[in-house]
């Protein structure tokens, strides 16, 4: 038994300390015998002495250190396999199939079983299945069980090795354990709830409509409704100890804790709507709108989020709460309509911008949307021609003309006053645009819809136009920004524009028609989204030599296009009684899309429909088009699909979705909405 036992490592080097000794010794013998041999002498016989005891002892002690190291790694073993049972963190050892093969006293605790318990673990942690069992290394997991936070970590333990070595088995293949170890987290995630719910939260609130209220009721009477609105907001957020204190006359600053948010938020917000019952005589009902900041690893960065909330809030058109976290954005209310503004002060200030801007660059690129309509076009050439007046170059960015606006683009093309390459394409437009261009975007505003985002980093002056509420996704670049949700298109915005630019601008026959063909067709012949600037603006484009009967003529349906809105008509289905859903058929048809808008306006002329939603299936995407009248807000449901709009028309894109999939979405959606109180039917 000695023989085969043998001493490795450290302990090996210490054992043969007296021999490397004894060396020594013979060596300092030798040197002494040359110095003096009478001390040589009686140093050899120490030495011989010394060498006598060693291996004396060597030999003698060999069996006795052998045992006492045995009976040490015994009792250590020992020691280790009672610490790990007595382990005070519940510990596992689990087969390849989550099969529980050991366990602790602390695991056997948790679980109510006894250590001789070889069921699944899944049996006793439903979270803990096998797909969640660790591929190599280490997983990770995080499970309620009887009330409690717990997080398990799994890592696997490879006994291949040890089993080769044993002599007593062959393995084949991988042959590996989990070891599971259970932490209970339950107090600390009460710790760090605790501290996210103690949180100052920062928002800013303004009343919407403030000075038109004022003037909606008597001048004795108005202290007392600013009075009303201000004890309603003040009752309302000090129930959820919240503070709220007024900056200027029709701004607020708020603060509160996370945990009050998180109750407004339950609620849903119903300021917004209590607000609105504040009457004293007054014609018109004060809305307001909300912008909240919140996690920001500051508190004066919360109040930047606020302010980027409370602008995104009021460019969406007011009467909602936008919370910014982070990255994300949450939306509340936005029920109701905007009303429009009777000043123009604003589209004369933002005429006299653009003007400045254009007037420093050489040239000026326009683009619209993807799969341009008659409103992005005719924008586009609005600003073209007040490029055209300052003698700038101006380009279109045009990729794939749909026939709904071929025959606008056509016009031009076969119009000697114009430039052949007024229209481009974005690789066209990549070649020209630089840091002395300006790149103006209308119709939307949002990059990933834009004819060529490219252009959007090409270029250090962005000019934005548009009338759809913002959503998450902007332009974050632009110079000057001019969105206005209330304006009915965004040929209705750049006829205002014009009439601001220049007092010599002269917009010509084939313009203004273009101007007006987009206004016609988004406010569906003035039955829709149509306010008294309209037709303001649409006054201005007839003295400028817009003609009626020539945009009629210009816009009239293909037979195959009639028949295909005919086909959609036919088969519409409807849901929850009062939503119209129909699918438009593509083939033989140039624009789908457009037929699919139409589509979904004639739908709303059927009684008892609110809400009209037709769906084409078009280039590997699925296009919806949403319409409303004025008691379903069709934007936020579009919003929730990835889209966006306004409040009675709006529209989505599922790109790699099929059209029952879609159908299904929205079904879902609008479920979705209904439970929560954004949508009443």
């Amino acid at each position: 038994m000695d023989g085969k036992i043998k001493i490795k490592g450290q302990l090996k080097f210490y054992m043969q300390w007296p021999f490397i000794l004894t060396i020594l010794l013979v060596i300092m013998d030798i040197l002494v015998f040359i110095v003096n041999a009478k001390a040589g002498t009686l140093v050899s016989v120490f030495v011989a002495v010394y060498i006598l005891i060693v291996v004396f002892l060597y030999f003698h002690s060999r069996a006795v250190i052998m045992n006492e190291l045995i009976s040490f790694a015994t009792q250590y073993g020992q020691v280790q396999k009672v610490l790990l049972k007595e382990f005070i963190v519940p510990y596992a050892l689990l087969d390849n199939n989550g099969k529980i093969l050991w366990m602790n006293d602390a695991f056997a605790k948790l679980c109510g079983k006894t250590r001789r318990y070889r069921k699944g673990v899944t049996n006793l942690f439903p979270d803990l299945t096998k797909d969640k069992l660790p591929k190599e290394n280490e997983a990770e997991v995080t499970f309620q069980y009887d009330g409690k936070d717990y997080r398990a970590i799994m890592r696997t333990m490879s006994i291949q090795r040890l089993l080769e070595e044993s002599g007593l088995i062959e393995t084949e293949g991988h042959n590996d354990l989990t070891a599971l170890y259970l932490f209970d987290e339950t107090e600390m995630n009460q710790y760090i709830r605790q501290k996210e719910d103690e949180k100052l939260v920062t928002g800013l609130l303004y009343l919407d409509n403030y000075e038109e209220a004022l003037n909606s009721v008597e001048e004795v009477r108005r202290s007392l409704l600013v009075a009303l609105i201000e004890r309603k907001l003040n009752k309302y957020f000090g129930e959820v100890d919240g503070l709220i204190k007024k900056l200027e006359k029709d701004k607020f600053i708020l603060v509160m804790r996370q945990r009050s948010l998180e109750e407004l938020k339950k609620n849903r917000f119903n300021i917004l709507e209590d607000v609105k019952t504040v009457n004293i005589g007054n014609d018109m009902a004060v809305t307001i709108s909300i912008g909240i900041g919140i996690n920001a690893p500051t508190y004066s960065q919360n109040y930047e989020y606020a302010r980027i909330a409370i602008d995104l809030a009021l460019g969406r058109g007011g009467d909602q709460v936008v919370i910014k976290d982070r990255d994300q954005m949450t939306y509340f209310g936005g029920k109701s309509q905007q009303m429009g503004k009777s000043t123009r002060v604003k589209a004369r200030v933002k005429a006299h911008a653009l003007r400045e801007f254009m007037v420093s660059k050489d040239k000026v690129v326009v683009m619209g949307h993807k799969i341009p309509d008659v409103d992005s076009i005719g924008a586009g050439i609005g600003i073209y021609r007040a490029a055209k007046s300052l003698n700038k170059k101006a380009h279109i960015v045009v990729n794939n003309p749909t026939m709904s606006v071929r025959p606008i683009i056509e016009s031009f093309r076969d119009n000697q006053d114009y430039d052949e390459n007024m229209f481009i394409s974005s690789d066209e437009a990549r070649d020209i645009v630089d840091d002395n261009t300006v790149v103006v975007v209308v119709d939307t505003n949002k990059p990933s819809y834009t004819e060529c985002e490219d252009l959007l980093h090409m270029s250090k002056t962005i000019v934005v136009l548009d009338h759809h509420r913002q959503g998450s996704e902007v332009i974050q670049n632009a110079v000057l920004s001019y969105i206005e949700p209330y304006a009915s298109s965004a040929c209705e915005m750049v006829a205002e524009i014009l009439q601001y630019f220049s007092d010599d601008i002269r917009i010509y026959n084939i313009e203004a028609d273009a101007l007006y063909s987009g206004i016609i067709i988004d406010t569906n012949n003035f039955t829709s989204k149509t306010g008294v600037r309209t037709f303001e603006a649409a006054a201005f484009l007839r003295r400028c030599g817009a003609d009626v009967t020539r945009v009629r003529k210009m816009f009239r349906d293909d037979l195959q296009s009639y028949r295909a809105k005919a086909e959609a008509i036919r088969h519409v289905e409807t849901y929850k009684g009062c939503f119209a859903i129909a699918v438009c058929p593509t083939e033989g048809v140039d624009s789908p899309t457009v037929v699919a808008s139409q589509a979904a306006n004639e739908l709303l002329n059927i009684d008892s429909v609110k809400a009209t939603f037709v769906l084409t299936d078009y280039q590997n995407k699925i296009f919806i088009s949403a319409r409303a009248i004025d008691e379903v807000n069709v934007q936020l449901i579009m919003e929730k699909m990835g889209g966006g709009g306004h409040i009675n028309m709006a529209g989505a894109q599922l790109p790699g979705a099929t059209i029952d999939e879609a159908i299904g979405q929205l079904k879902e959606t609008i479920d979705q909405m209904i439970k929560e109180g954004d949508i009443e039917i």
